[in-house]
């Protein structure tokens, strides 16, 4: 890869973070460079007229997004090569009731979301993201409208204790999370006083409407949040805080994400986890299909899919434990032919790499890890193992990763959890045993993972984005010259 290319990957990566604060955003951003290259949107409660040589892409929930390349040779039967990831992380959401006023603050209500390390939400510059539900009237009609939201601007923080009323508090830091970790959004005097002057008409938030104030609706609709926040929401969508229905919202850190260290070698930034591997991948596969000649040969159908509720457990209708995966299959499959056997057939020609974060070595906790694997940043991919099957990796799905690699000159390192210590998991066990597809276990390593604020290098971003591209254009022929079940 160019230098030039390779600058141009990370700072891609960088603008993709930035514009993903919430696992919603990031579908929008996918959407967004997909519908640029080319991909046609596809909607799930419609039929579909698939096309061989055509790039498509669906949503779920505006959280999860598959997109697909389907082979110009391709016939119903034929494999699909997928690089799975998942567009969650670890956060504070709001609660459905989120006004919380205590010892003359207004606080808003969080509760955790995933294993996070909540101690590092202490002391960042904190705003609020997500999706809201919007009544619009036109007419004499009523209709609902999912709308994203992001207030840019920090307007709430966590503050820690000072040492001084906690002398032992280095000596071990333990938040309770459900009395210690919300943040202050406001004093209630300031707040009562911008209260008033909304109501006076004087903000933009206070606009008319029909002769009644807008945060009248407020007060009759939308007593669960505080009106300050609500009016802010307004304010940026450009609505009134009465039509507001319902909120999805999370804290989010408003530092954005840069490449930093002396030598220019890390990416710091939140979400790293997963939406690195998020991005890679979809890059990989739009760049995989750019050329008119790109498909020309390809027998199988090329895909990303990149799921929500990674971090809790994946069990939700847009988790990877839902028919998400499965039904693009099927739909793709019975698009070119009518057999039902042929899915059957497909499945077992596929290969899935389930790519999520793996963890580096870190040089202050080295007896973290296993003696004989200890992933280091800027080495490459790591292909991850569990005897347990944690991981979904065996022999033949580590081969064939492998062998891309080497085909290509690009580093790879093998990951294996100490025996007195537990294992993580991902989204490859889940598909591997739901699907029945082959699959790998990989990641990029990094560091802090879980943190607000995580780390990663440079030059792995670059090798996974070049290792997934490679794997849409080499799997095919690879894979016929495997032989296993015969």
């Amino acid at each position: 890869m160019a230098k030039e290319e390779s600058y141009d990957v990370v700072s891609d990566l960088i603008a993709f973070l930035n514009a993903s604060p919430t696992p919603f955003h990031a579908v929008e951003e996918a959407k967004k460079r997909l519908r640029s290259a080319g991909f046609e949107q596809l909607n799930e409660r419609e039929a579909w007229n698939l096309e061989a040589g055509k790039t498509y892409f669906f949503t779920r929930n505006h959280s999860t997004i598959v997109a697909f390349a389907i082979g110009k040779r391709y016939v119903a039967g034929n494999g699909f090569y997928v690089v799975g990831a998942h567009t969650d992380s670890p956060c504070l959401k709001l609660k459905p009731v989120s006004k919380v006023v205590k010892g003359g603050f207004l606080e808003v209500g969080v509760q955790t979301y995933g294993g996070g390390l909540w101690h590092t939400w202490f002391d960042r510059d904190l705003t609020v993201a997500g999706r809201v539900m919007i009544r619009e009237e036109k007419g004499g009609s009523v209709s609902y409208l999912h709308q994203l939201v992001r207030i840019e601007e920090p307007i709430m923080r966590i503050p820690n204790l000072a040492i001084h009323l906690d002398r032992n508090v280095n000596e071990g830091f333990k938040a309770n999370t459900q009395t210690q970790l919300l943040p202050i959004l406001a004093t209630s005097v300031k707040a009562e006083l911008n209260k008033e002057v909304s109501e006076n008409g004087s903000v933009e938030s206070g606009k008319q409407s029909g002769g009644k104030k807008a945060n009248d609706k407020t007060d009759t609709r939308n007593t669960k949040h505080h009106s300050l926040l609500l009016q802010l929401l307004a304010s940026n969508l450009g609505c009134e805080p009465g039509d507001i229905c319902e909120l999805e919202l999370q804290a989010c850190d408003t530092q954005p994400s840069i490449v930093a260290g002396a030598a220019k070698e890390f990416i710091f930034s939140g979400r790293l986890d997963n939406l690195c591997m998020s991005f890679c991948s979809l890059k990989a596969l739009i760049d995989a299909t750019s050329s008119d000649s790109s498909l020309k040969e390809e027998t199988g159908v090329r895909m990303v899919a990149l799921f929500d509720h990674e971090e809790c457990g994946s069990n939700s209708a847009q988790g990877a434990g839902s028919n998400v995966m499965l039904n693009a299959l099927s739909r793709v499959t019975n698009s070119f032919s009518s057999d039902s056997k042929m899915l059957e057939k497909a499945i077992q020609r596929s290969f899935l790499v389930s790519a999520d974060m793996a963890h580096a070595l870190h040089p202050n906790y080295m007896d973290k890890h296993e003696e004989n694997h200890q992933p280091k940043l800027h080495g490459g991919l790591v292909i991850k193992h569990n005897a347990n099957q944690r991981y979904a990796t065996n022999a033949v799905t580590s081969f064939v990763f492998r062998e891309i690699a080497s085909k290509h000159n690009l580093p790879i390192q093998d990951f294996v959890v100490r025996n007195d210590m537990p294992c993580g998991s991902t989204i490859g066990p889940i598909l591997a045993s739901s699907v029945g597809i082959r699959t790998v276990d990989v990641g990029a390593p990094q560091l802090s993972m879980h943190s607000i604020r995580e780390m990663c290098a440079v030059d792995d971003v670059k090798h996974s984005y070049e290792h997934f591209k490679a794997f849409f254009l080499e799997f095919s022929h690879l894979d016929a010259k495997i032989a296993v079940d015969i």
